[in-house]
């Protein structure tokens, strides 16, 4: 993956390449993984393993934890389960893990309250309203030993200016994905996939953020607008793609295209990516309006009652090689520095095939022509009622 420079000259907050918010599983046709051996330099395997075989690398450093356990809300499908699993016999700690498929689930039960979470992975636009609602606590930097294994170019970002309350996790852009076998014209903007002859034959995720602002680009307005004129008219065109959409899929919306049951649609990079180790006849396409930019991240809920293992877990999954696990697993764009210093050497076939993707390098065009969801404050209800009433039909 490129770090250059560029990336902020373009005003792009972060280098996208594979697509999130929750994909399933790992490719079957990407080059085999064999568990590197401990270099000299090198953090090396210790004396655990994971049910899989693979050997897991001892933390460095170790921290002390008094605390058995570790809460999770995470999207779904999203942390190799090598990574779980290590964590758990290094530090003997249970790690409980909740899902959610979208961020206005996660959020609308972390702001219920009631939870005893730890650690949650809210979108880069969902995270400015949490913090604002104070349902987010500060991160104490001073417990990271392994901080500057990230790399600056997803740091220090709009929605959280020097990240008080959050570290990147994964990154990736929504385009459209199709076909070639089936779909002989291909579409290169948002604006075609409201075309008659690919209605029942979508699929697309259920982010109501990005269709209700995929919709407004295609008419021209900023896909942030708080615009109430503006967005009924994107709600009265928006009517029209639903009904064309044959399933709406957070979970796994590659599952549906390697099956054959849809045709095309909408999802993040790295579905995008694995469902082409399973079928090359998938492509990907950045439409000309520009795809939709995103970040996911950690973050501590108030109230999280596991700070130890917290950090613990922050320092261990940070580790290069710990972290490239998600270029084998889950290859949205990584933006962990060491992670990827790591997969060059001790695993240069599956760096090699994640770096020469054009779905998961993205072209710097691309970039400058993104479009990152922000938080639209008081406008949220809005949106959210646009949404309730187009997907029922109103």
């Amino acid at each position: 993956m490129n770090k250059a420079t560029w990336w902020k000259f373009l005003a792009i907050p972060i280098m996208l390449s594979l697509v999130l918010s929750a994909c399933a599983g790992s490719p079957t046709t990407l080059p085999a993984v064999n568990e590197p051996a401990p270099q000299p330099g090198q953090v090396g395997g210790g004396d655990i393993k994971a049910s899989s075989g693979f050997i897991c690398p001892v933390p460095n450093p170790k921290v002390e934890v008094t605390s058995k356990e570790l809460n999770l809300f995470v999207w779904t499908e999203y942390i190799p389960n090598d990574m779980l699993e290590c964590f758990e016999g290094v530090y003997g700690i249970k790690v409980n893990r909740d899902e959610y498929s979208s961020n206005e689930e996660m959020y609308a039960k972390i702001s219920a309250g009631g939870t005893n979470y730890d650690l949650v992975q809210p979108t880069d636009y969902i995270v400015s309203l949490m913090i604002r609602q104070n349902l987010l606590q500060k991160l104490d930097h001073g417990k990271l030993s392994n901080l500057n294994n990230l790399d600056p170019n997803y740091m220090n970002l709009e929605f959280d200016p020097g990240n008080q309350y959050t570290l990147p996790y994964q990154a990736g852009v929504d385009a459209i994905v199709y076909n070639a076998d089936k779909v002989k014209n291909v579409p290169a903007s948002w604006e075609d996939l409201w075309k008659d002859e690919y209605a029942g034959r979508m699929v697309f995720l259920d982010d109501s953020r990005v269709i209700i602002g995929l919709t407004l680009l295609t008419l021209g307005f900023d896909p942030n607008t708080t615009d109430p004129a503006q967005l009924d008219q994107a709600k009265t065109k928006l009517s029209k793609l639903v009904a064309n959409i044959k399933l709406f899929d957070s979970d796994s919306p590659k599952t549906a295209l390697i099956a054959g049951d849809v045709d095309l649609g909408m999802t993040w990079t790295g579905e995008a990516f694995l469902a082409q180790q399973e079928n090359p006849s998938i492509k990907f396409v950045y439409p000309t309006e520009g795809g939709m930019l995103w970040q996911d991240n950690w973050a501590i809920p108030t109230g999280a009652s596991h700070m130890d293992a917290v950090y613990a877990w922050l320092n261990y999954t940070m580790q290069g090689d710990v972290f490239w696990l998600m270029l084998r697993d889950f290859p949205y764009v990584n933006p962990d520095k060491a992670a990827l210093d790591f997969a060059k050497t001790a695993q240069p076939e599956l760096y090699n095939a994640y770096m020469n993707s054009n779905i998961t390098n993205v072209p710097a065009d691309v970039l400058a022509k993104g479009h990152r969801i922000k938080d639209v404050g008081d406008a949220l209800p809005l949106f959210d009622q646009i949404w309730t009433e187009v997907k029922g039909g109103q």
